[in-house]
């Protein structure tokens, strides 16, 4: 997925009213930016976090700019969880996710019952239904995990998809690992357990589950390689 223009970089000063940060630009100038995330951010707000902006001339947008990648020495995390889903329909459109190929139609935002997933795929009569989650935090050493805060509805997804499963349908939960230095995925206990004891359930039972981390660079995010998902408890 490429960005929509060019990059514009800036020094992070702050984060306030969840969805909105000031970041100083080279020639001095403050602006504000939209971060489209809702989560706590945790391990991405370092102090001199290089940010990645992109600009919308949209007037009837509060914030001109939105806030892309957050860049940390060598590591990049993209940190916008709405695009998430457009890299992830992109790789699963053009067949390179291996373990979900196949599948004649990709459709998004798929209503079940009072919920919605991300996809849904479809060959025939088959269906294959596809939460997707962005996982910025790391635990250092290559681990990323999920959620940085308490996710009620993170676990209301997993009850979905066993549902679906139950139902005889295919369910994945698969985890776009949003930082360029991930080598494996897993569950963020000590942050969220009831997550990760959901998790692990649905699992045993039949649900799959994916990760795959992101290829960022100034043009865009890409979908790239799939790495573990380690579900053992420490």
């Amino acid at each position: 997925m490429r960005f929509s223009g060019p990059v514009l970089e800036g020094i992070l000063l702050r984060r306030y009213q969840r969805f909105l940060v000031d970041v100083r630009l080279p020639d001095g100038r403050v602006v504000t930016a939209h971060t489209p995330n809702p989560g706590s951010m945790l391990t991405c707000l370092e102090p001199g976090t290089n940010c990645w902006l992109t600009h919308c001339a949209d007037p009837r947008r509060r914030a001109a700019y939105t806030w892309q990648v957050a860049e940390l020495g060598r590591r990049r995390i993209y940190v916008n969880p709405i695009g998430v889903n457009a890299v992830v329909g992109e790789a699963l459109e053009c067949g390179r996710v291996p373990a979900l190929r196949g599948f004649s139609e990709v459709e998004r935002e798929v209503r079940v019952g009072t919920s919605r997933l991300d996809f849904r795929l479809s060959r025939g009569r088959q269906h294959c239904y596809v939460e997707v989650k962005s996982a910025t935090l790391t635990l250092g050493d290559g681990r990323t995990a999920f959620p940085d805060a308490v996710t009620a509805r993170g676990l209301r997804h997993l009850q979905v998809l066993d549902a679906l499963r139950r139902q005889g349908h295919r369910a994945v939960l698969l985890f776009c690992a949003s930082r360029n230095d991930t080598r494996s995925l897993e569950p963020a206990d000590t942050i969220d357990p009831k997550y990760g004891r959901a998790l692990r359930c649905v699992v045993r039972a039949g649900v799959e589950v994916l990760a795959h981390r992101c290829r960022i660079t100034r043009r865009g995010v890409w979908l790239g390689d799939s790495v573990p998902v380690r579900l053992v408890a420490t």
